[in-house]
């Protein structure tokens, strides 16, 4: 799943998001992220969480002391994080802003973008567009960490297979179709118990896998350097059935 959605869809999705992403570890995603900058000897100085989502990530970070906000193109998934921030007492700014054209107010010294946010822009000259973006309000010597589901998740996992949640707050139903250029349409259906009747709700949008060649190219056009090459939550080179890979890329 990803933390990335667009303002014409995912409301019920927005709703549920939390619920079914419990297995993230976004404390363990924190720390991992923060190592990463560690090993670099990189401040992270102020830093953008790009396709924020419900923020759960941003106000982990935030938590941890370093100086971020948020973009999301969805007003719902920003809903929630303001929520966060407010309950956890924590002064967080909120942007609601596709990632194709993010307008930021001045540049930034870290930009990270998770949970294969990347994969739900099927075209790929979206994808330019957000990495050039992304460098344009990146100061030299700055760090852009993504992560994407691979060509192998999508061709192998994802594919053609139906997959089923069952949590307290709702039973989702997941089915995907694989398409050309490693395009997978996703349908959601959810359905929330309130007493003895159950209320369906739907969703559905797609996600593209890009091969590391295409994003090192893309990244490269964006004056970007890829310095990196995870396997996800590692810090060892991804294997051949790795289903998520995280990129660094340093700015030029």
């Amino acid at each position: 799943m990803s933390n990335s959605f667009t303002p014409a869809g995912y409301n019920s999705f927005s709703e549920y998001y939390d619920a079914l992403m419990q297995n993230v570890g976004y404390k363990e995603r924190c720390r991992y992220i923060l190592e990463v900058f560690k090993r670099l000897d990189h401040d992270m100085g102020l830093s953008l969480d790009l396709a924020c989502g419900t923020g759960s990530l941003t106000v982990e970070l935030k938590k941890q002391g370093v100086d971020i906000y948020g973009v999301d193109a969805s007003y719902e998934m920003l809903s929630y994080a303001r929520e966060k921030a407010v309950e956890n007492e924590l002064d967080i700014l909120f942007l609601c802003q596709k990632m194709q054209s993010l307008d930021l107010y001045g540049t930034i010294d870290t930009c990270i973008c998770t949970l294969d946010s990347i994969n739900h822009l099927i075209k790929e000259k979206d994808v330019q567009k957000t990495f050039d973006r992304v460098s344009l309000f990146m100061n030299k010597g700055g760090y852009f960490l993504f992560d994407v589901n691979t060509v192998y998740k999508h061709s192998e996992i994802l594919c053609d297979n139906t997959f089923v949640y069952d949590t307290d707050d709702v039973f989702c139903v997941w089915q995907n179709s694989l398409k050309e250029n490693n395009v997978v349409d996703i349908e959601l259906d959810f359905f929330e118990r309130e007493g003895n009747v159950y209320y369906r709700s739907n969703e559905s949008f797609s996600e593209r896998a890009y091969t590391d060649e295409e994003l090192t190219t893309m990244l490269e056009k964006a004056s970007f350097e890829v310095v990196a090459r995870y396997g996800d939550m590692t810090f060892e080179m991804p294997k051949d059935d790795e289903q998520r890979v995280i990129y660094i890329a340093k700015k030029l």
